[in-house]
Formats: C-alpha cells, structure tokens, sequence
C-alpha cells in the first residue's frame, strides 16, 4: 500500500466512530432526547443498554416499555431526587454501583449505544469523580456511542463530547402550578 493510502474498509470504520453525545441544560427533554436515540437504535437492531442514576423510586412509562423490549438493557440504579434524599451515604453508595455497572457495560462493548441517564447530578454532587466518566468515555471501544444526560455537564465532557445539545426551558407547566404528568413526564 502506497503512503497516504487508506486501508480497506478505513472510510466504513471512520463512519462508524461512536460518538460521545451530551444532552444537558435546564430545560425538559434531555432524557427523552436520549430514549429518541434508544428507541430509533433498536429499530435498526442495534444494542443498547440505559443505566438511570437518579429516577428509582417511581416507574416511570420508560421503564415500563423498556422492559418489553428486547435488545435493551435497562437499569434503574438510582434512589430518587438526590435534592429529596433521606441519606445521602445510600445514594452515593447508588450512583457508585451505577457507574460502575455503566462502565462495564462501556468497556464491554456489547451494546453499541450505552445511554447514562442524570449521570451529570453524581458528578455535580460529588458522588462520582469526572476524571472517572472522562476515563471511561476515552477508554471505550471504538464503535461504542455513549449518551449522556442531566444538567450541568462539566466543562471537560462539554470539550470531550462530539456532540452537545443545551435544552433551554422557555414555559414550563410546573411554573403555573401544574403537577408531573402520566405519558407527558414520566
């Protein structure tokens, strides 16, 4: 093969470079940005697994279709709003065995998409390390795409991901005194 000449099937492996996909903000819509994802991939037959490190307490209507569908991995590992938390040392001790089930599933490279739903509150608080996630995001197979959710994603994944969507709220419901809703909000 001459100098500057690609290898056979280069072009194919560079499309097919997972992508590491940041959907954070204060608006609504971030976690059903990243089940579009989850639901558009298994529809092209594609593994996918979603680690939840915050919603837990409720079944949410995700969570109960998810668990319907096969080739879908979905872990609920959180226990609730950490903002709520009657013990702090048993959601830690939570999210620590959620990152490191996402990790695995990550360094696995079993699923083609691994979904880590509100990963960014365990960092925001201090429950997760962020050298940790960016560790494991640069460690990953090549063709493993990662989703990340939740709000305020620290300026280092900001910088790391390909992509990154800022959900702005505008109107909200809940402003005007209005409670969560059944297929609208979980």
């Amino acid at each position: 093969m001459s100098a500057g000449a690609e290898a056979p099937g280069a072009a194919e492996a560079a499309e097919k470079r997972g992508l590491v996909i940041v959907y954070t903000g204060h608006g609504k819509g971030k976690t059903t940005a990243a089940l579009g994802m989850v639901f558009r991939a298994l529809g092209r037959g594609m593994r996918v697994a979603v680690v939840q490190f915050i919603k837990g307490k409720w079944k949410t209507g995700e969570r109960l279709f998810a668990e319907t569908l096969p080739g879908l991995t979905f872990l609920v590992m959180g226990r609730g709003f950490t903002w709520e938390s009657d013990d702090l040392s048993r959601d830690k001790a939570a999210a620590r065995a959620a990152f490191d089930e996402a990790a695995a599933l990550i360094a696995g490279g079993e699923h083609d998409i691994v979904v880590l739903d509100e990963i960014t509150y365990a960092i925001h608080y201090g429950f997760i390390a962020e050298g940790e996630l960016l560790s494991a995001l640069r460690g990953r197979p090549a063709h493993v795409h990662v989703v990340i959710t939740g709000r305020n994603a620290p300026d280092a994944l900001v910088e790391l991901a390909d992509l990154v969507t800022e959900m702005k709220s505008v109107k909200h419901p809940f402003a005007q005194g209005m409670k969560a809703q059944i297929g609208v909000d979980f």
